[in-house]
């Protein structure tokens, strides 16, 4: 999976950067490394879960943001949130 093709926007966002990423299942990331994030000190991004546009905290990737990550962990979350399966039974 090449994440590059579902990158929406790349943001300036309080003295970095944000990457907003949207899958085909509705689900997406927001990916961001600035000060205040966790891992900026360390040169490492911060990631939330989107559904639909919004932060989503009830997938069984995480139920909070994930900081201090590298850039193959990012790359293997978002794989994992374009795999995530939608409940249509909620």
């Amino acid at each position: 999976m090449s994440a590059v093709i579902y990158l929406k926007e790349t943001n300036h966002h309080m003295g970095g950067i944000q990457k907003v990423y949207e899958f085909p299942n509705g689900y997406g990331a927001s990916v961001i490394k600035h000060k205040g994030s966790y891992g900026y000190d360390k040169d490492c991004w911060e990631l939330a879960v989107l559904f639909e546009g919004e932060l989503c905290y009830s997938t069984d990737i995480t139920s909070d943001v994930i900081g201090h990550l590298n850039d193959p962990e990012v790359d293997r979350l978002l794989g994992e949130i374009s795999r995530l399966e939608v409940d249509t039974d909620a």
